[in-house]
């Protein structure tokens, strides 16, 4: 048999309604992680000038970018991540706000590169930005707040940890080999894709720039490398009591060539997947996007919903968590209402719009149905109540569904006493 005629395009995906309220949990746990620290919201275009991607991303970005020209003749991009978006905004607004500016963004970014575990071309992400504080305790405050998401989502000390490094260690390494810019930056090239790269190349790579495998591995291995401001950061986090979910680790350099100073990943402990989330120091950003008319030192993360999606699925307390919410969230009613006589239909149109104007989620069947069947209809939509319209009206039954536990109400104080009732938790009615 065909299929059908039309897919999803790979890598993007459809969100059915346990989708989206997966996807509402992670918009929920990361905005409210978020204000808590002090940060606020902003959003960026979807689409922007594609050389404000080309200015200075490096690494292999350029190389995935759904890139095309409108119908205007302008060569544009949707984006493949936030933080040029964001050095472009704070450049043209930053004087109209306090510093540091602590903002944070949730939505959708694109980058054409292959569907796999952990990556699609489309998907959604967490940003979280500090502007206008070069010292090292911004850094730790993102790294702070990369932890608490952590834990909001109901992962426990053990199941991550953050991994933090500084470029200018690296500048320092590569500054007593007598290597130029260029040459530094193919050996954060190297350095990035260590793990990933065939020994024998790598080292072959390494001896070309001055060094080598041993030498390189035992730099990253040494604690007297790491610079005094991730010194600093570590520093600031053990008073925080967070010194157990973080380690200092110069194999993190991260693949952006506008990272300037301390970046870091978070990592599950396994190490079963790609980071789940990532950052750093990017201060010279504004100053590039705004040809020096701004500049305004930042640092700031990401975390994408493909990875944090799967290490949830693989943890179980933290499944657990999210099952929970589900629960909690996804009904699609408190209450149906249940016409048990046709001739009460019009008291029962009433009774849905009373209730649904008070705040209570309310569904009813749209077409006579017997009364089995808007039972049945009733609990696939995960209500919790069915208020039932018959032939005695004004007098009504609310019966829990959980329970089949019910009880008797007057139509005139229906409306307050159900409000009442559904903000309450499921056990005996209070008499109406």
């Amino acid at each position: 048999m065909a299929g059908p005629a039309f897919q999803a395009l790979p890598g993007f995906r459809d969100f059915t309604p346990r989708e989206c309220a997966i996807r509402n949990y992670l918009f929920e746990t990361w905005r409210s992680t978020a204000r808590r620290a002090g940060f606020v919201e902003y959003e960026t275009p979807l689409v922007e000038d594609t050389g404000l991607y080309l200015k200075k991303s490096g690494g292999e970005l350029s190389k995935q970018l759904f890139r095309f020209i409108d119908q205007g003749g302008r060569d544009v991009t949707l984006r493949p991540e936030v933080t040029a978006s964001l050095a472009r905004l704070a450049g043209e607004h930053q004087r109209q706000h306090a510093k540091p500016m602590k903002w944070f963004e949730i939505g959708p970014c694109f980058r054409y590169e292959k569907p796999q575990k952990g990556r699609g071309r489309e998907f959604l992400q967490f940003n979280a930005d500090i502007l206008g504080e070069a010292g090292p305790a911004a850094d730790a405050e993102l790294v702070a707040l990369a932890v608490e998401t952590m834990l909001a989502l109901g992962f426990l000390e053990g199941d991550f940890v953050v991994r933090i490094s500084d470029r200018h260690a690296w500048t320092a390494f590569a500054t007593d080999h007598g290597l130029d810019a260029d040459r530094t930056a193919e050996l954060l090239e190297v350095v990035d894709k260590l793990d990933r790269m065939d020994a024998i190349a790598a080292d072959s790579r390494l001896k070309a720039l001055g060094t080598g495998m041993d030498e390189v591995r035992a730099f990253i291995a040494d604690p007297a490398s790491a610079s005094p401001a991730c010194r600093s950061i570590l520093a600031d986090l053990a008073a925080r009591g967070m010194d157990t979910f973080v380690q200092a680790d110069l194999s993190i350099v991260r693949g952006l060539a506008y990272y300037t100073g301390v970046v870091f990943e978070v990592f599950d402990a396994r190490h079963s997947m790609r980071a789940i989330a990532g950052g750093g120091r990017y201060d010279s950003l504004v100053a590039t996007v705004t040809d020096g008319a701004v500049d305004l030192p930042a640092a700031g993360f990401a975390m994408g919903d493909h990875v944090i999606r799967n290490l949830i699925e693989e943890t179980p307390h933290a499944l657990m968590r999210l099952e929970v919410w589900l629960m909690r969230h996804t009904p699609a009613c408190d209450v149906y209402v249940v016409v048990a006589d046709e001739l009460m239909r019009a008291e029962a149109l009433s009774l849905v719009t009373r209730l649904r104007r008070a705040g209570v989620a309310t569904d009813f069947a749209l077409v006579h149905a017997k009364v089995p069947r808007q039972f049945q209809l009733a609990e696939r939509t995960g209500a919790r109540f069915a208020l039932v319209v018959g032939s005695e009206f004004p007098q009504l039954k609310l019966k829990v569904l959980s329970s089949r536990a019910e009880e008797s109400v007057d139509a005139a104080q229906a409306v307050e006493w159900i409000t009442e009732r559904v903000s309450q938790p499921d056990g005996p009615l209070i008499a109406g």
